[in-house]
């Protein structure tokens, strides 16, 4: 599956990807990625995997504030009637080359301590993200916050 920058046009049918998921609900879409549509200086990543050049999927990363070339993956979600079919690794390999050839050093990824998160904790191992730190009843009691962490490799 192709991986590309997300267009304003995509804007629609990534709403039914996010339909599909439990991301964040489809409606905050448009206001979550005002500046990076309207403001050509901003440092995120808005990116999809496409089917006939339509989004399947739906990613997002900012920069850390006040750090250097330090990214966050925000969000990461293949539309849920075709997961586990390899499109998320590869868009995490997309994002961390945009990010590696943008001069840019590390990427993070947040996530839940919870059952519910367990694949998606086993999913950031396999694509080789070490656990950095775990952050105690971040989310709530009982839901810590894991960071897991990767330095990008330039290519060559």
């Amino acid at each position: 599956m192709p991986v590309r920058k997300i267009e304003r046009d995509d804007i629609p049918a990534l709403k039914l990807v996010l339909d599909t998921l439990e991301l964040f609900p489809s409606e905050m879409l448009e206001a979550m990625m005002a500046d990076y549509l309207d403001n050509p200086e901003s440092g995120d990543y808005w990116f999809a995997a496409t089917e006939q050049d339509q989004p399947i999927s739906i990613g997002y990363c900012a920069p850390e504030q006040l750090t250097e070339g330090t990214y966050n993956l925000l969000a990461l979600g293949v539309k849920s009637d075709i997961q586990s079919k390899g499109i998320g690794s590869e868009m995490v390999g997309y994002i961390e080359g945009l990010l590696a050839a943008a001069g840019h050093r590390i990427l993070i990824v947040e996530t839940s301590s919870t059952e519910a998160f367990q694949s998606s904790r086993h999913f950031y191992e396999k694509q080789g993200y070490t656990q950095e730190a775990v952050i105690r009843d971040f989310w709530s009691d009982g839901d810590d916050k894991v960071v897991y962490w990767k330095r990008l490799q330039a290519a060559n």
